[in-house]
């Protein structure tokens, strides 16, 4: 793909209208709308960045309808302008080309099969019964453990580990330092000591997920641990054994879902929540940053718990508060008993 296009071309490809401006004119790039200069693309989609219209450079700006009127730069209308813009951006990504082979220093299992047209890096390890399809990209010291697949055109970034019994769909892209089929947390108490329970399942990862860097997913105790289609998960998240995540899911940095919890489709669920487990969550349910979801959530909404950041000094106070809260319920109850007639 060339490395600039002409706004015209752009706003044809992507459905978009252009307002003012020169179709003509070569754009090389996209940027914030503080920062884009005239051969970048900007973009409003945050009505709090309104007032940077008056001051952008970009050549042109990805707006809504009701912004083109205040945008003194060349508007390109669309109905979503951040998916639009994700869209555009896509055009300037540089990612490395993958030469189809296998390094010379990688360690590959006679029983392995690795497709003609798959690249495999440097120092990487490829185990027994392991399948790497077409158009694959498995990045510098990568481990494919065991039995594990890795679908077509899917990536693998650098120092992913897949440790047994991993499926990956087509189109997979997963970060450096992710580990994905490593035992579940399973033990079982007798008397004086813990037992290891045994972790014989595997993981199943869909279509065109995502997952971030050091992220974990365990493998099942008995069944599959399942990503759905399209499931989209950040950095650092802990996903445990016999977890179901719904097709179209988006997981932020640090999220954290217990065994055999089950969340639906299009869900959000924010940075730092934790879903404990045995639970299910409904479709389009969002759970709002730093919540623990403790019971099943039935209905699709927005739902929060916890207890916004205070000054420390009010903090103490509501704090040492808190254990007398039962007491004063039931205080209130049997004055409210009292009261009626």
């Amino acid at each position: 793909m060339s490395a600039a296009h002409t706004l015209g071309a752009i706003a044809e490809r992507f459905g978009l209208r252009l307002v003012g401006g020169d179709p003509a004119l070569r754009i090389d790039g996209v940027a914030t709308l503080a920062d884009a200069n005239a051969a970048q693309i900007g973009f409003l989609a945050n009505p709090r960045y309104r007032g940077q219209l008056a001051t952008a450079g970009a050549a042109a700006i990805v707006v809504r309808e009701a912004d083109a009127e205040g945008n003194p730069r060349p508007s390109l209308i669309a109905p979503d302008p951040y998916v639009a813009f994700a869209r555009i951006g896509a055009l300037f990504e540089k990612q490395p080309a993958a030469t189809p082979g296998v390094h010379p220093s990688a360690v590959v299992a006679p029983t392995a099969h690795i497709a003609a047209g798959a690249s495999v890096g440097a120092f990487c390890v490829v185990e027994d019964g392991a399948r790497i399809d077409d158009g694959a990209f498995v990045g510098p010291h990568c481990v494919i453990g065991r039995d594990c697949v890795v679908g077509a055109q899917s990536r693998l970034v650098a120092r992913v580990t897949l440790v047994q019994d991993v499926r990956l769909g087509r189109r997979v892209l997963i970060h450096p330092g992710a580990v994905l089929g490593a035992d579940g947390f399973g033990i079982a108490f007798e008397r004086d000591h813990w037992i290891k329970v045994p972790q014989l399942g595997g993981v199943v990862v869909g279509d065109d997920c995502e997952i971030g860097a050091n992220t974990t997913i365990d493998r099942g105790a008995l069944g599959d641990t399942v990503l759905e289609d399209d499931v989209r998960l950040d950095n650092q998240i802990q996903v445990a054994h016999n977890v179901r995540i719904g097709a179209h899911s988006a997981l932020a940095g640090c999220a954290a879902v217990a065994g055999s919890a089950t969340i639906g489709r299009y869900c959000l669920i924010g940075g730092g929540a934790g879903i404990v487990g045995h639970i299910s969550v409904a479709d389009r349910v969002t759970v709002t940053a730093m919540s623990l979801v403790t019971h099943s959530i039935h209905e699709p909404g927005e739902y929060s718990s916890g207890t916004p950041i205070q000054p420390n000094r009010q903090w103490r106070r509501n704090a040492a508060r808190f254990k007398h809260l039962d007491d004063i319920a039931r205080r209130l109850g049997v004055a409210e008993k009292e009261k009626k007639p």
